[in-house]
């Protein structure tokens, strides 16, 4: 039987909605899922909601957040290409993935929650027995994301992503268009967080698993490979 791929959702969404501060994905939230991923042997594909180019969240790019992996991967120019050029997600089949993980970056606020072919995809693959998995802001996907019987993916399950504090100590909360802390929670979501913000924290829930920030993403990584590894 084949292997079926990963499917790695990235943002189009430059700026902070229609203001000049400028936002994008997160990179290392790629990078660091992504060089796992293959190095496990998987096969990744990279999409994004209106397909394109991806804006890089230029913070996600200093030397604060650019470790080793990260700039090995910007220099990659094969790499670089993929990010230059991403399919839509409306093009793809969800047939073929066993997963979908939603990356972060402010970006996804805004080109994420009510995407109707996001949802679609992630449904469908959730039906079909994969993983619906996201890092940091990329849980925006799931606030409006339904299972096969119209309820709520999120309600009832325990569930993490970026936390209202960690807004704060990001200096960007007056500029985001919700708290996603708070639409997880009026979606039913059991919330949680780590006692420390900013501090690596994922957790999953049968085939939903979610990292809270851009320092859990090895962590989430690390679930769901071990959740793959369980159904082959």
């Amino acid at each position: 039987m084949r292997q079926k791929k990963i499917l790695a959702v990235v943002t189009n969404q430059a700026t902070y909605g229609a203001s000049r501060h400028r936002t994008g994905l997160w990179l290392g939230e790629l990078v660091h899922f992504y060089d796992k991923a293959v190095k496990s042997g998987r096969t990744v594909d990279v999409v994004s909601p209106a397909g394109g180019e991806v804006p890089l969240d230029p913070r996600s790019l200093g030397r604060l957040f650019a470790d080793r992996t990260v700039r090995s991967y910007l220099a990659d120019p094969a790499f670089v290409t993929v990010l230059k050029g991403t399919d839509s997600v409306a093009d793809v089949d969800p047939d073929d993935y066993s997963t979908i993980f939603f990356t972060g970056g402010h970006g996804t606020m805004w080109d994420f929650p009510d995407n109707a072919d996001l949802q679609r995809t992630a449904r469908a693959i959730y039906t079909s027995g994969g993983i619906v998995s996201s890092v940091c802001h990329g849980a925006c996907a799931l606030i409006n994301l339904q299972d096969a019987d119209g309820s709520p993916l999120v309600q009832n399950r325990t569930v993490t992503g970026f936390a209202t504090v960690e807004e704060s100590l990001a200096g960007v909360k007056r500029r985001v268009p919700f708290l996603l802390e708070d639409e997880l929670r009026a979606k039913g979501a059991k919330y949680v967080r780590s006692t420390v913000p900013m501090t690596p924290h994922a957790v999953r829930d049968g085939r939903l698993i979610t990292g809270q920030n851009p320092v859990s993403t090895k962590a989430v990584s690390a679930l769901i490979l071990a959740a793959l590894a369980e159904t082959e």
